[in-house]
């Protein structure tokens, strides 16, 4: 690369490639949940502080979410990851069949902890490349909590975060190197359905008691009559998580939480609309009191196309990692115990894709994709073919692997940003590309009004797994230099 200000960038994040790999494995180790990521945030933030980023913890209610600003005027770039884990997965780095490093705990088995060292990473390149070009913008950098559970950032779009900014970023870990563009995946509402009953002994008295899992079932069962009503594109799905202490006792309190997609909002909405009519009428038939609690709301996420070409553009000067025959034969062995072609690592990066065919999962970025223009880079810190959410999507994380992938799309993702920072013209190219994309489309949150974030989330699971999983706990702290 030419410009000197790229090449600053991407030396800083090869310098301290030891940095990248403390703050990569420290975060896979402590492997918190949604909500719970105390540690992670933690980390985080104090690195950001140290280098000279005003840090804002706590934005929107969520504990372990935070914006970190550095710099001032325009252009406002944001770059936004999560970094939470998953329960049931915790699995030892390096090792190709399951071995739990605490049983039963959760663990990282997608990515998240390397979006976040590759998130901090380029931010600390762009924040020093900034200081010594006199890159004129503004910096912000978003932690965004409780991905899994599609929660934390439509607040932050809700509560203003992203009212004065240009452009945002994205990264994400997957098995390629490369970006794409357009509507990639689905919007989506999150609710927890409670009922409210009244015990009895369900075999000397039931006719005393106001069952309230049997609300619970006749929701489903409504829900279930619904489907065929359903649009093609739309999706729901269900657990019940309460459903009464013992078969002898009619349940007073039941409850179930049901997701409703649809790829455009107003389907998720008008979905969701639905799932409430009927959990009313299942209340009126077994003559309990309802609650319904909306834990997320998001829009569809979508990628600018503009942004996606300046990514390529980088990711190309870049270039692929350079796999080691030991790093293909662990990738090769992971496959084979996850039943799926055994093709080891991509030996190349990927083209840029565009218009994408959308999928039916959802992110909880897709609020800030409709609000600003919004690219996402994939970078290589896994294995192909493995399914997320699995062991062996695990075992890699804390490996070369993630390390040389997520290097190189900091590096990736640091060009990018300083691409923005000193072309103006750009910005303007870009902002007027994302009015053509979204047409006459108006943001306007899922979110209920008034709708506050959950803080007891997940806090159960990690009190009761993380004394165990400290003693695994990295001791080294990460340094980077300029």
């Amino acid at each position: 690369m030419s410009d000197a200000a790229k090449t600053f960038a991407i030396d800083f994040v090869e310098r301290n490639a030891r940095g990248f790999v403390t703050l990569n494995d420290s975060i896979f180790y402590f492997g918190e949940l949604g909500v719970q990521e105390t540690r992670s945030a933690g980390l985080m933030t104090a690195l950001l502080e140290k280098h000279g980023f005003k840090v804002e913890r706590g934005i929107s209610g969520f504990a372990t979410s935070f914006m970190a600003t550095f710099g001032s005027g325009a252009p406002v770039i944001a770059i936004h990851t999560e970094y939470d884990a998953n329960p049931s997965n915790s699995q030892k780095p390096g090792v190709a069949e399951r071995a739990e490093i605490v049983p039963g705990a959760p663990g990282h088995c997608e990515g998240h902890n390397t979006n976040a060292a590759v998130m901090i990473s380029s931010a600390l390149a762009i924040r020093y490349a900034m200081e010594k070009f006199s890159l004129p913008g503004t910096l912000k950098i978003f932690g965004a909590s409780a991905e899994e559970q599609l929660l934390s950032r439509p607040y932050f779009v809700r509560d203003g975060y992203f009212d004065y900014v240009d452009l945002a970023f994205h990264d994400h870990v997957l098995d390629t190197f490369g970006t794409d563009y357009g509507m990639m995946q689905s919007a989506a509402v999150s609710a927890e359905f409670t009922f409210h009953g009244e015990t009895a002994h369900a075999a000397v008295s039931p006719w005393k008691g106001r069952d309230a899992l049997d609300a619970v079932m006749l929701m489903d069962a409504g829900l279930a009559q619904y489907r065929e009503h359903m649009k093609p594109t739309m999706t729901m799905h269900r657990v019940i998580t309460k459903g009464g202490e013992q078969p002898n006792v009619i349940p007073a309190l039941a409850a179930c939480w049901w997701y409703f997609r649809d790829p455009m909002a107003e389907g998720a909405r008008l979905l969701f609309e639905r799932a409430q009519k009927i959990a009313q009428g299942a209340a009126l038939m077994a003559n309990c009191e309802l609650e319904i609690d909306v834990r997320a709301a998001v829009w569809p996420v979508r990628l600018n196309q503009t942004v996606a070409e300046v990514i390529q553009r980088n990711v190309e000067a870049v270039g692929m990692p350079v796999w080691t025959e030991a790093e293909n034969d662990f990738a090769r062995a992971l496959q084979k115990q996850a039943k799926v072609p055994e093709i080891g690592l991509r030996p190349k990066i990927s083209p840029l894709e565009g218009p994408v065919v959308q999928i039916a999962a959802s992110n909880d970025c897709g609020d800030v994709s409709w609000k600003v223009p919004m690219g996402r880079i994939w970078f290589p810190g896994n294995v192909p073919h493995l399914p997320f959410h699995h062991w062996s999507a695990g075992a890699a994380l804390a490996t070369s692997i993630a390390h040389k992938g997520g290097l190189a799309g900091a590096k990736a993702l640091a060009a990018s940003v300083i691409d923005y920072l000193r072309d103006t013209g750009l910005v303007t190219q870009t902002k007027a590309s994302f009015k053509a994309e979204i047409g006459d489309t108006v943001y306007k949150p899922l979110l209920p009004d008034g709708q506050r974030a959950p803080a007891d989330l997940n806090q159960a699971l990690m009190e009761k797994f993380r004394p165990a999983m400290e003693a695994h706990y990295i001791a080294a702290q990460p340094e980077f230099i300029v």
